[in-house]
């Protein structure tokens, strides 16, 4: 992998539609004109993810930038509960479902200002969570693995472009630089040329909806196993306390919903920074820009 140095690794994305929601826009989705790192490192994840690394976003590759189109469609205003539907399948309660159109009370109509025939180079970096404490954690291994899965088309789940139902199409490439050249030619010859972007200045735009800093940390929910483990563990540090002060701290143990995985919940922390395009690339490393918090801000 010549472009792709160390723990780097690009996966071609395309598809007929995205939208890239611009949160300043409140409930009417208008996209960004390309796509976020956000979205680009959902999209990865979509592909393959483990709690013992995480993606950087590195550079973006605009191939296809798309053209404008506007639609309304019918969404819900109301959500399930997880207890309603576990009465349902109980049989305990009616089934109440929430309908969308046609005058529905749950529904209502909203505009969309999306991308139509969209195609992206997401070049990012790989690194270690403190989860992979393991001898088998290594980059390596998960750049083999991506390869692996992303070059058979497999996936943990469909990714998409910002919104679900935009589902994308994914193939894994060996060189950036290489793979925007090879496309630039062939659709060339399509007579669909790549439209050359020198330099454009795209404003403030959302980098990640999470804090990238805490990523670090890691986050797993311990399966049925693990658990059983930890509280065997628990007990036995029990040990030689009397039996009232031993039931006080299980009853604690029980309570403390952090028993119930290892790592560090991250909160939503919105993060924005300064992009532009510069020959197609749209530069986004946090090495490379500034990031732009709340935290920050309030320093």
């Amino acid at each position: 992998m010549s472009s792709n140095n160390g723990n780097r690794i690009t996966l071609r994305f395309w598809g007929d539609f995205a939208c890239f929601t611009r949160p300043e826009m409140k409930v009417e989705r208008v996209s960004y004109p390309v796509i976020t790192p956000s979205a680009a490192r959902g999209m990865l994840e979509a592909v393959f993810w483990e709690p013992e690394m995480y993606y950087l976003i590195d550079k973006i590759h605009i191939i296809k930038r798309g053209a404008w189109f506007s639609t309304r469609r019918n969404e819900v205003q109301s959500v399930i509960s997880i207890s309603n539907a576990q009465k349902w399948v109980r049989g305990t309660a009616k089934v109440t479902p929430i309908l969308a159109g046609g005058g529905a009370k749950d529904g209502t109509q909203r505009n969309m200002l999306a991308l139509r025939d969209v195609e992206y180079l997401v070049t990012a970096e790989i690194r270690l969570t403190k989860l992979a404490d393991r001898a088998h954690c290594n980059i390596k291994k998960y750049l083999e693995q991506i390869r692996r899965r992303a070059s058979s088309g497999k996936c943990f789940y469909r990714p998409s472009f910002g919104v679900r139902e935009f589902d994308a199409n994914f193939d894994f490439e060996e060189d950036a630089t290489a793979a925007f050249r090879r496309r630039v030619s062939e659709l060339a010859a399509d007579e669909m040329p790549v439209v050359p972007i020198k330099y454009e200045p795209l404003g403030l735009m959302l980098y990640d909806v999470f804090d990238y800093r805490k990523f670090e940390a890691g986050f797993k929910w311990l399966s049925s196993e693990d658990l059983a483990t930890a509280r065997d563990e628990f007990e036995q540090s029990l040990s030689g306390l009397k039996k009232g002060e031993k039931t006080k701290k299980l009853k604690e143990y029980d309570k403390n919903p952090e028993c119930l995985f290892v790592g560090k919940k991250i909160t939503p922390r919105p993060s924005f920074f300064q992009a532009e395009i510069q020959n197609n690339i749209v530069h986004c490393h946090p090495d490379e820009v500034e990031i732009l918090t709340q935290e920050m801000e309030d320093n």
